[in-house]
């Protein structure tokens, strides 16, 4: 089972945490977590794009000039997809890009994912995260201090903070994800990964149901 050091505010290991291998030691699945990141980008298109076809485009019922003997080419409408102002031929219309995964595939995506980053060395693992009061700089000078600074990092909590989240909110390239809601998406478009202790904890355990 992978080790895993628990560290402090100030870096300093306060500890061990072992965690499962059926969530943090799975072999990597590129093809999988592909799978769930395609899934979820999808997923999130809101497919509100639309052109109009010739049907919809309003004008164009006179015919501008007659059919033979101007030295023109035939035309029958003015809103014809051929002219300046016509309609779309085969333009996008509105429609719905999402589509349902299985959940066993996306568990063993996430565990993909998960696995894939602490073996690179790539999860930190806090004993505790909070604060008095919202203060980005007090979240930046943790950051900092766990050598995050400057990294593109996804924070895990167990539950909705509201002081935590304000804190972050505002740094650039940090985001903030309760466990509930984590996703291969957000793992893989992060380089570094940092969760508290009770986060690892709740992941280890519904890892193993």
């Amino acid at each position: 089972m992978p080790v895993c050091d628990i560290k402090d505010k100030n870096n300093q290991s306060v500890g061990q945490l072992t965690l499962p291998d059926e969530v943090f030691g799975q072999k990597a699945r590129p093809g999988v977590v592909h799978d769930a990141v395609v899934n979820f980008l999808a997923n999130q298109r809101q497919g509100t794009h639309s052109t109009k076809t010739r049907g919809m485009v309003s004008g164009g019922g006179k015919k501008p000039w007659k059919q033979k003997h101007t030295g023109r080419a035939r035309a029958g409408s003015s809103r014809s997809p051929l002219w300046r102002g016509g309609a779309i031929i085969f333009g996008p219309q509105p429609r719905d890009y999402s589509y349902e995964l299985p959940k066993k595939a996306r568990k063993l995506a996430l565990r993909a994912a998960l696995s894939g980053k602490l073996a690179d060395g790539e999860v930190t693992v806090i004993n505790e995260l909070s604060m008095e009061k919202p203060r980005t700089k007090d979240m930046t000078a943790i950051l900092k201090t766990l050598d995050l600074a400057g990294k593109s990092t996804l924070i895990v909590i167990p539950d909705y903070n509201k002081t935590v989240v304000l804190s972050a909110r505002n740094i650039p390239d940090v985001t903030i994800r309760r466990v509930s809601d984590l996703n291969s998406y957000d793992i893989v478009s992060h380089r570094m990964v940092l969760m508290t202790r009770q986060a690892a904890e709740m992941l280890a355990e519904a890892g193993a149901k």
